[in-house]
């Protein structure tokens, strides 16, 4: 199916690609020069509705007010800090010597 080039460079793309590509109206066209022909990507734009509570199902999160929020936050924090206690801990310490500065005469 072959289309004529408008004056400002333009073409149209036939209705059956953008139906089964999905293309609609408002998407942006990527083009790249490959050899001697043109490839055209299509990237749809953002969205605009709002995904707020849409993995609500799939988690198993309880929700913590006051005191309890605060204890648990506190225990994250203690885990946490336990773990980076201990990677540091794990790092091999460097001799005395290696410490000192280099002295170049």
């Amino acid at each position: 199916m072959a289309n004529v080039v408008g004056s400002r460079g333009q073409i149209v793309i036939s209705k059956e690609i953008r139906d089964r590509l999905g293309v609609q109206a408002g998407w942006i066209a990527l083009q790249r020069l490959v050899n001697d022909h043109v490839e055209v990507y299509f990237v749809p734009p953002e969205h605009k509705r709002s995904l707020k509570g849409s993995l609500a199902s799939h988690s198993r999160a309880t929700v913590l007010a006051g005191e309890e929020w605060d204890k648990a936050t506190h225990a994250a924090w203690s885990e946490a800090a336990t773990e980076k206690a201990a990677s540091v801990r794990a790092i091999p310490r460097m001799a005395e010597r290696d410490r000192a500065p280099k002295v170049w005469r």
